[in-house]
């Protein structure tokens, strides 16, 4: 017990900090970008939904690394978009934890846009007639009554989308690094300690994001239900 409370104090705590704030932002951007983008993918053709669907859910079927290996390509400081962002703005995406954040986003907006347009879809459109019957404008008509009604799907993926961007490792350590204090998050602090061979701080990290994952899936759940909870079951 006392070697346990010793490695405890002893712990650098900024990996959880970084992952958290990380998770945050990322989870602000995708949230609005995912509503965004299912809101004009569920409004289009077939062929074109099919295409912008499979362009805008690919980064969840890839590794993560292939993800990785484009961010890095596009925001290079060797390369033109990276290079103009750096001398003309001071941007600099690559080993930054702006990097983390846009791999995160990247890697976690899937979850976000397949659950919003999930909800959406199953929207009676009988509601929006009648909101268009009101006179209600199109936009007061989707924050009014698609985004109450869409609610619990979009809150779940809302925490799906968090969860995910929390334990991001693939693409955040191509694009930004693992600069510890700066870039370098949970997931990359386990790797980490794990090739030191230090096996106890690497447990007490996963213990960390377990927790962590379980109190995420059990939000979700409790969300999730209380749609559920004036249907009645088999």
């Amino acid at each position: 017990m006392e070697d346990l409370t010793t490695l405890l104090q002893s712990l650098d705590w900024s990996p959880l900090w970084i992952s958290l704030k990380t998770g945050i932002v990322a989870t602000v951007f995708s949230f609005f970008l995912g509503i965004w983008a299912a809101r004009r993918v569920v409004k289009a053709g077939p062929k074109v939904k099919a295409v912008l669907d499979g362009l805008l859910t690919l980064p969840m079927v890839l590794p993560p690394t292939v993800a990785g290996f484009f961010l890095l390509l596009i925001f290079s400081t060797r390369r033109p978009l990276g290079a103009m962002l750096y001398d003309s703005f001071s941007i600099k995406v690559v080993q930054t934890w702006l990097g983390c954040i846009l791999a995160a986003t990247v890697i976690s907006f899937p979850l976000m846009y397949r659950n919003a347009r999930a909800a959406f879809e199953q929207i009676d459109v009988n509601l929006i007639y009648a909101g268009r019957t009101l006179g209600m404008s199109e936009s007061r008509i989707f924050w009014k009554v698609v985004i109450p009604t869409a609610g619990p799907g979009v809150a779940s993926g809302t925490i799906l989308t968090f969860a995910r961007a929390l334990g991001e490792y693939g693409a955040t350590s191509m694009l930004a690094g693992n600069i510890p204090g700066k870039t370098g998050t949970i997931s990359q602090k386990i790797a980490m300690v794990i090739q030191d061979g230090n096996y106890a701080t690497a447990g007490i990290w996963v213990a960390i994001i377990m927790l962590i994952a379980f109190g995420i899936i059990v939000l979700m759940n409790l969300v999730s239900g209380k749609k559920m909870k004036n249907i009645k079951r088999w």
